[in-house]
């Protein structure tokens, strides 16, 4: 079984973006999984994608939150998977 990977697409400055890092930090104290956090601004291509909804965050790879990020939301998929 491999291991759950929790993805967020995120920018320097964004307060949303802070909240969704503390929510997801808070979700690893429940659930096992890999946290990969991606500055947008690193590439042109992920701003113009996600530029307007940040922060994103998709739970290997399919995205199950942006802007403001759910905590259950998230722990239901996460129990989904398990």
């Amino acid at each position: 079984m491999t291991q759950t990977t929790i993805t967020l697409y995120t920018r320097n400055r964004c307060p949303l973006c802070d909240k969704a890092k503390a929510t997801l930090d808070e979700l690893k104290q429940e659930w096992n999984f890999r946290l990969e956090e991606i500055d947008i601004e690193t590439s042109d291509e992920l701003t113009e994608r996600y530029g307007l909804m940040i922060p994103v965050v998709l739970l290997d790879g399919e995205e199950v939150g942006f802007g403001f990020v759910d905590k259950f939301a998230i722990s239901n998929r996460l129990q989904e998977k398990n």
